[in-house]
């Protein structure tokens, strides 16, 4: 079993930046992969970001490339969403997700195993 735990998110105004954390522990494998997703209010959950775990390669959703990036810790088993130039359109509970056995960052949110909790990320004007 894994368990994923979620810390960051907060209230900040347009422009600011935020930095999501997941931290991750239980029973993994050597090689996986991390991905981020976000729901606002009324809309369906969307990918984000993802990375993998072994070589560290990053894919991003159009709204958000060149704005957020993820990253990887590999002695704290935790992964990153750094979150620059925040819109209010980024207003949403934003969840982490694993998925074992892969080597490639899946899309959509029924490819993962595991989820966290969610964070809420408020972005005001």
């Amino acid at each position: 079993q894994v368990q994923l735990v979620e810390s960051g998110g907060g209230l900040v105004q347009a422009g600011g930046s935020l930095r999501l954390s997941c931290a991750a522990s239980g029973r993994t494998v050597s090689t996986y992969a991390m991905g981020w997703f976000r729901q606002a209010p009324g809309k369906e959950r969307e990918f984000v970001g993802g990375i993998t775990w072994s070589s560290g390669n990053t894919y991003y959703a159009d709204s958000v490339k060149s704005r957020f990036t993820t990253s990887r810790d590999n002695a704290k088993n935790t992964v990153y969403l750094q979150m620059n130039s925040l819109k209010p359109e980024d207003t949403a509970v934003y969840f982490c997700a694993m998925r074992l056995g892969v080597g490639w960052v899946p899309k959509t949110r029924d490819q993962y195993n595991y989820w966290g909790q969610g964070t809420q990320v408020t972005v005001s004007l």
